[in-house]
């Protein structure tokens, strides 16, 4: 479990839960024991099975495929697969590639829901570009949602990053956006599920390398 569900679910509820039982009686506690109850299981933290091998590119989030689309950049086309979280997802983000984190930008904006394409640019955001040790770029957007209000991310550029290594978290319904090399053999499709650290989106060629160098400002354009 991630450290917020200890400050939602026990800090937060089960003292207010306390609260009305001395001051109420035993009706009144229900409702903040249940939010508590909830918010202990909203922030779980599920170990995963990272997968092996070269070229695997993994799901940054769980969540659902929305979208799978090619879309320009001043360096060339690339692959964006949009990933829906709803408020019953796992909602910490994992690194889809191992290698290092060249940058974070965050952007402030609005909180679209996540559903409309308009979200990838308008919403906040935080977005992550990794070198992969394979000579491919990686880019990823945490996204903040109609009820997220918090983006969290816990690496500055430099940073080494495992495949599957947990990096941050969207707090409540979200969307992760995942740019990839145009010549990316995905693995999954539009209306899959997918699990962060686990599920294989795509195998990548290193041969993709130089279409996918781009900066955070450049994709931000």
């Amino acid at each position: 479990m991630v450290r917020d569900g200890y400050f939602y679910g026990i800090a937060l509820f089960a003292v207010a839960a306390l609260l009305h039982f001395f001051l109420g009686g035993f009706i009144w506690p229900i409702i903040p024991i249940l939010l508590a109850i909830f918010f202990l299981w909203f922030f779980r933290d599920p170990r995963r099975t990272i997968p092996q091998g070269n070229g695997l590119l993994v799901s940054p989030a769980d969540g659902k495929v929305t979208q799978v689309a090619r879309i320009g950049t001043p360096q060339g086309d690339v692959l964006r697969m949009s990933i829906f979280l709803n408020v019953f997802n796992v909602h910490v983000n994992r690194s889809p590639v191992s290698g290092v984190l060249r940058e974070t930008r965050y952007q402030k904006g609005k909180y679209l829901n996540a559903m409309n394409p308009a979200s990838a640019d308008e919403n906040e955001q935080n977005i992550v570009v990794i070198d992969s040790d394979e000579g491919y770029t990686v880019t990823f957007k945490q996204i903040a949602g109609l009820l997220a209000r918090r983006i969290v991310f816990n690496y500055a550029a430099g940073a080494r990053l495992e495949r599957g290594q947990r990096v941050g978290l969207i707090k409540f319904g979200s969307r992760v956006d995942v740019l990839m090399p145009v010549n990316a053999q995905l693995q999954v499709k539009v209306g899959d599920h997918v699990k962060g650290g686990s599920t294989v989106l795509a195998r990548v060629d290193a041969a993709a390398a130089g279409l996918s160098s781009r900066s955070a400002e450049e994709i931000l354009a």
